[in-house]
């Protein structure tokens, strides 16, 4: 199965070509259905024939009342033609091979006749000119000059951006004040960039997603090297990658639904890390109901993150004293800013080691901790 580092080895080998499943992109959508009434909707990283984020949008077009949906695309599509070939609107002309193109919908209806709405009434559509397919004058890229504006004519952007490119991607879009859905990698969270949107409440995570892997379709020359991976029945390759998020600024009922704590702080059960006036949380569903003082917990936290609930405060990374203030060297793992404890597994044990160093850890504070048992009357 693919891990983490398939979406960390696509962004430094600027493999990007990460197509997203129908399922997956109509499970999250679903939350949304009454933001999208008059809107217009930019995907600016989807080719207008291969992206199901284009494909979801422009199908269920008049079911979500759409004012307006937009695709754009990098020049070059590397699995063009699988789903219905762009050329069967444009013509096979070599010079329109490899084009970036943008795609304008205002309508969708049956032209074909046929009782229902599909890709082949879409294209009709296209070829009548009743909606609009233009060749872009640069190569596609969201920075452009040209792409720039479209987001600027935008209300909400939905699509899967460049995993490279997630840091800018996400800039860009705080820039020009738009609301969006963006899929990415949940370490993310951690990105000194990023993180200060999730801290101050700019951001936060969908709906669909807080677990497991998922399925990527990827281009034909795409190694398929790691278990997980594979071709599905059409032909296409495909890999499995843990850790994926969906990202918004649009606002979700489930993101403030109150988390049921059940456990009770104990310094025993809960150590104060070495580094940092915190203690040590190892499990979200292990956060304390009755402790009002700072707690490091897993960046999964923000799967139930509530803003009435909890406040967030940092994360280990700029909070964690240096260790080397701390203890002797030699007494903990040495690496990057982390939170260490005094919980010790046993690799720590045959180490020597006196402080266990934690992953990274997100520090909040229960804005409303129920009082402890010994002072309850």
């Amino acid at each position: 199965m693919a891990g983490n580092s398939d979406l960390n080895t696509a962004g430094k080998a600027k493999k990007d070509e990460f197509y997203t499943q129908l399922t997956d992109i109509e499970k999250e959508m679903r939350y949304y259905r009454k933001h999208f009434k008059g809107k217009t909707v930019l995907c600016n990283c989807d080719d207008p024939f291969e992206s199901n984020f284009f494909k979801y949008f422009v199908l269920n077009f008049n079911r979500l009342g759409l004012k307006k949906l937009i695709a754009t695309c990098y020049s070059g599509s590397p699995i063009a033609g699988k789903q219905l070939s762009l050329f069967d609107i444009i013509g096979d002309d070599e010079e329109k091979q490899d084009k970036p193109y943008k795609a304008v919908v205002t309508k969708v209806y049956d032209v074909t006749g046929d009782g229902g709405v599909d890709m082949l009434d879409v294209a009709e559509l296209f070829k009548s000119h009743e909606n609009e397919l233009t060749e872009l004058y640069g190569d596609g890229d969201f920075r452009s000059e040209e792409c720039l504006a479209l987001l600027d004519e935008a209300d909400i952007v939905v699509t899967n951006p460049p995993f490279s490119l997630f840091r800018e991607y996400v800039a860009t879009l705080m820039e020009y004040d738009k609301k969006f859905i963006i899929i990415g990698n949940v370490n993310a969270i951690t990105y000194k960039e990023f993180f200060p949107l999730l801290k101050e409440n700019k951001v936060w995570i969908g709906a669909s997603i807080h677990s497991g892997d998922r399925k990527f379709y990827v281009p034909d020359d795409y190694p398929l090297n790691a278990a997980g991976c594979g071709i599905d029945d059409d032909g296409r390759r495909f890999i499995r990658v843990k850790g994926v998020r969906w990202y918004t600024n649009l606002d979700l009922k489930q993101r403030h639904e109150e988390m049921i704590l059940v456990k009770r702080y104990s310094s025993e059960a809960y150590p104060t890390y070495a580094n940092y006036n915190a203690i040590e949380v190892s499990s979200v569903v292990d956060i304390p109901c009755d402790y009002a003082g700072e707690m490091g917990v897993p960046i999964t936290f923000m799967d139930k993150y509530n803003p009435e609930q909890f406040e967030i405060l940092g994360y280990s990374l700029e909070l964690a004293a240096p260790m080397s203030e701390i203890a002797p060297k030699g007494t903990y793992m040495p690496g990057g800013r982390r939170f260490y404890s005094t919980r010790l597994t046993e690799s720590d044990k045959s180490r020597g080691y006196k402080f266990h160093r934690e992953y990274d850890r997100i520090v909040i504070r229960n804005k409303h901790p129920e009082q402890p048992k010994e002072v309850q009357q």
